[in-house]
């Protein structure tokens, strides 16, 4: 083992980040880490400018920035939140009421099973469709589901377990024509592929900032479309119109209360800078063209099982595997002690995917390729788990 860490596990947040991401955090604190929209004061008209210079960012990036033809839309529909589960938490919480349905998948994160569940508790209704066996989900199926009160479908774009991508621009046509919104988690995706909000019909794009946005903890967001609607769950001070008494119905404070993790937000912006300087299709190349060696490397393993699908096409750089004769937690332990090689292991808070592919209880180890990985880190794994496997088998 080497004294360097061998890190695989981007699906949980990336890492390293960029420095230009640490300095842009650093840098906002140290010169204008003051309140926006409470003063008229200098610092604080450049905090609320960066503010909506990082909404109009995010909105070109999932395409909703501009109508066809031309001619810019309210960047305001870009509300910021403090993770993907926030983000999801506030458009369920905000569409489905008690009497309701709702549409979701066996492939969901906790962040949409838990709320959904609590909403069902509150007496809506969820159906949870299934996947075929490599983990994809039919959009007939969806269109199968959808009642006559349904008010949401939520998908996530890429399952964090097994990397699978969803048509989301086939399901999305299967939610206009039944006139259902559609709300999408892109925490795998958002950064990493391209996601295009008209094209695809959604409605509510959740995302987080610290994944492959490149951007610190805490942040993250949801891009609304213009005729997306949704009840504000979240109230207090805005920083205008004080003498309200109830929350303001605009957007962004609508589902925006308190004052926002400021550099967060300039650390999110500047992620986002990173990636675009890098180019999105550069960096899921690289990281797929580790990721394609991985895992043939892994599948020549004797004892090794991949869960999900092999197909290099329509996934993320993520895949689980077990070794024959060990706990997948022990995997782990052993590749973080003795090889220096950290990765996820147990359920990764996705727990009926596991449990549709047969991987519940005990779950799998996870491998999650990122782009500051590099041929050498993978050639280590690949022998890692060879001598691992072989002790046992």
């Amino acid at each position: 083992m080497g004294d360097e860490l061998i890190y695989l596990d981007n699906a949980a947040t990336t890492f390293p980040k960029p420095d230009v991401m640490h300095d842009a955090v650093r840098d906002f604190y140290r010169k204008n880490g003051v309140n926006p929209g409470r003063t008229g004061c200098d610092l604080a008209i450049a905090a609320e400018e960066m503010i909506h210079g990082t909404r109009k960012k995010y909105s070109t990036l999932f395409n909703r920035s501009l109508v066809e033809g031309g001619g810019a839309k309210d960047p305001n529909r870009l509300v910021f939140t403090s993770n993907a589960t926030m983000s999801l938490n506030l458009v369920i919480n905000g569409t489905v009421a008690p009497g309701d349905h709702l549409v979701t998948t066996m492939l969901e994160h906790n962040s949409v099973i838990r709320p959904v569940n609590h909403k069902v508790k509150e007496g809506a209704e969820a159906t949870y469709v299934v996947p075929d066996n490599e983990g994809y989900l039919d959009p007939e199926e969806i269109r199968k589901a959808v009642k006559k009160n349904t008010t949401l479908v939520i998908i996530n774009h890429a399952s964090n377990v097994t990397g699978v991508v969803q048509d989301i621009e086939a399901i999305g046509r299967v939610c206009k024509e039944e006139g259902v919104p559609l709300a999408v988690d892109s925490a795998q995706t958002a950064g990493v592929l391209s996601i295009d909000m008209p094209k695809c019909n959604i409605s509510f794009l959740s995302f987080t900032g610290h994944k492959g946005l490149f951007g610190p903890t805490g942040t993250g967001g949801i891009c609304l479309a213009d005729d997306a609607k949704i009840r504000g769950t979240i109230y207090g001070g805005t920083g205008v119109r004080s003498a309200i008494p109830f929350h303001l119905e605009e957007y962004p404070y609508r589902l925006e209360a308190g004052t926002q993790n400021l550099a967060g937000i300039a650390g999110l912006s500047a992620g986002l800078d990173w990636v675009l300087a890098k180019g999105i299709e550069n960096i899921y190349a690289h990281e797929m063209g580790l990721f394609e060696r991985l895992q043939e490397g892994l599948a020549e393993i004797k004892g090794i099982k991949i869960w999900g699908t092999r197909n290099l096409q329509n996934r993320v750089a993520t895949l689980s595997m077990t070794v024959d004769k060990y706990d997948a937690s022990d995997v782990g332990t052993i590749l973080d002690v003795d090889y220096g090689i950290q990765t996820r292991t147990g359920l990764h808070c996705a727990p009926l995917i596991h449990e549709y592919h047969g991987s519940a209880p005990r779950g799998t180890v996870r491998f999650s390729v990122g782009p500051f990985n590099t041929e050498e880190h993978i050639e280590a794994s690949i022998k890692a788990v060879a001598e691992i496997s072989a002790e046992r088998n």
